[in-house]
């Protein structure tokens, strides 16, 4: 289902105003250099040129608007030149900053892997990525030291068990969220299995939506406990029953953090599972043909959102891409529980258990990958998950499996019941081999667990904290307990060193929102885990009988947070 736009619109005296770029109102001729680059060429059409020519020539032959921009389109970004510091991070020129090598996402659309896609994973990991193997919070599994004559053969490799690339980065609809328990969790909503699959055959590698504004998220799911963070996702399908004991879905858009986060905004109406794929095309043929293309910090879904309002949205997407109204639905229920990592063991519907646990940090690597694979098949599973907390489960464990899938998982620092900030740490990518980070973080997380659990063993209240080597929010610091946006500080001695803002008390949910900033509010990273080992104790000692992290913030004193 595909809208073409076409409209012209008469402007007075025969001058057409700058406007947006959307392409629905007429202005199709592109206002920056990335608008220019994709109308020269579709990105998707970049996979034949690295199989033909550049992984045959080498890193030299390629193109420069391939190598910083159609080749993100099959999920390659150059990774960061080693020793180059923070503060160069905003002064270099692109090709200062490139490495030769490249960083690989590969999709996990649902976060769903059987044991020859995550052994394929950890085989690729092993022979082309120096072993690295990094969990992502959007159930993505990243590689680096990619070299281009490589690619088309992990392609292959990757194809010949049914993953891809395709589209894991770009201006494109990105990896779908769901629930990694959809189909056997006791308490969802609906299983969004086949509405996962039947959107991924229709948008992914279609040329209809491969030029996009920029990036689109999706989520869907029918998981009670919201595991999907729907409220940050561009479009957003949530399990509900509507009054007629029918199940569905409510339809959110706009979601989206960055440097200007918002939450996303209810449509109001009830989505059955087969109109599913038509809304979603729908809503991305909306941000295709009036999303802004001007300005790229204004380039998502959200911006138009916020300035068309509900009301307009759901008119143009009824009126114009589905030709038909959309009933009205009811909100989804508040989420199951206080944490939405489906860490631990829980019962599955079949009569068997799942088994959640949690890597450090999201950071594995190939061997870790087989030893994960070689447990689950051991103990009867053929299927393992990853979650959007960085996190893995491994599900259909039999119940006489479970102690002793448990203390092998253990046994292997995968923790099955970790401790809270073991739990409920995340890092993005950091200086180590993003080109946009200011700050290492993912060394840098790991050992603020470490330092944590050993000043505050008793602690067991939910506290995420986010860890992020930049403004862009990859780690989603805007709704975290305490997030951390890795900037440089001046240290005691007057020197500037790597360091961190803090922001505190964010949250999703029942009551989402971007909690508080206190005037000033930095940290060395040196002094890290004294401030956060401060601030959690302040938390601990004041709090009152159920009173969350988050709101114990916003009655704290300032004296308290800092």
């Amino acid at each position: 289902m595909s809208t073409p736009a076409g409209r012209t619109p008469v402007s007075r005296h025969h001058r057409r105003p700058r406007g947006e770029g959307q392409w629905a109102l007429g202005y199709r001729e592109p206002l920056n250099k990335n608008e220019e680059n994709k109308k020269n060429d579709d990105g998707l059409n970049v996979r034949q040129r690295i199989i033909d020519i550049y992984s045959k020539r080498g890193f030299d032959s390629i193109d420069p608007a391939d190598l910083r921009g159609r080749m993100r389109w099959y999920g390659l970004y150059t990774q960061r030149r080693p020793g180059i510091d923070g503060g160069k991070t905003a002064i270099l020129e692109p090709e200062e900053l490139d490495d030769r090598y490249f960083m690989m996402r590969v999709r996990i659309d649902g976060g769903q892997l059987d044991l020859a896609q995550l052994r394929t994973i950890a085989d690729i990991a092993n022979e082309y990525a120096r072993g690295t193997a990094d969990l992502t919070d959007r159930q993505n599994i990243q590689l680096h030291w990619i070299e281009i004559e490589a690619v088309p053969d992990i392609w292959e490799r990757l194809e010949a068990v049914g993953l891809s690339t395709t589209e894991a980065c770009g201006d494109t609809p990105r990896v779908i969220l769901g629930c990694p328990l959809a189909g056997i969790d006791t308490d969802e909503v609906l299983d969004a299995t086949e509405q996962i699959r039947e959107l991924k055959e229709r948008v992914i590698g279609n040329p209809a939506y491969s030029n996009l504004p920029r990036k689109f998220k999706t989520a869907l799911s029918g998981c009670s406990a919201h595991c999907t963070v729907h409220e940050i996702n561009d479009v957003a399908f949530v399990g509900v029953v509507n009054e007629h004991g029918e199940a569905g879905y409510d339809l959110w858009v706009g979601g989206g953090l960055s440097t200007n986060p918002m939450l996303a905004k209810r449509l109001g109406v009830f989505v059955r599972p087969d109109q599913v794929g038509d809304v979603h095309e729908g809503v991305t043929g909306i941000f295709r043909d009036y999303g802004y293309r001007r300005l790229r910090h204004r380039a998502r879904l959200k911006f138009l959102v916020n300035d068309w309002g509900v009301e307009k949205f759901r008119e143009v997407l009824e009126q114009e891409y589905l030709k038909e109204p959309l009933p009205d639905g009811p909100a989804p229920e508040p989420p199951r529980g206080s944490r939405r990592d489906h860490v631990g063991v829980f019962p599955q519907k079949d009569g068997n258990f799942y088994v959640g646990f949690a890597p450090k940090v999201g950071r594995v690597d190939g061997d870790k990958l087989h030893q994960i694979a070689d447990i689950a098949e051991r103990h009867g599973s053929g299927r393992v998950r990853t979650t959007i907390e960085q996190k893995m489960v491994v599900l259909d464990v039999a119940p006489d499996q479970v102690d002793s899938i448990v203390a092998e998982l253990e046994a292997a620092d995968l923790r099955v019941r970790p401790s809270t900030f073991r739990r409920q740490t995340m890092a993005c990518t950091g200086i180590e081999f993003c080109k946009l980070a200011i700050v290492e973080t993912k060394t840098r997380a790991a050992d603020l667990i470490d330092e944590l659990e050993s000043r505050l063993p008793s602690f067991d209240e939910p506290l995420t904290i986010n860890v992020n080597g930049c403004p862009n929010a990859c780690a989603r610091t805007q709704t975290a307990d305490i997030g951390l946006k890795g900037q440089l500080v001046v240290d005691e001695n007057g020197e500037q060193v790597e360091g961190f803002q803090i922001h505190l008390g964010g949250s999703l949910g029942v009551d989402s929102g971007f909690g508080r900033k206190v005037r000033g509010l930095k940290t060395t990273a040196k002094a890290l885990p004294d401030y956060v080992t401060r601030v959690v104790s302040h938390y601990d000692e004041q709090k009152k009988e159920g009173e969350s992290f988050a709101d114990w913030v916003q009655r704290a004193d300032e004296a308290d947070l800092k």
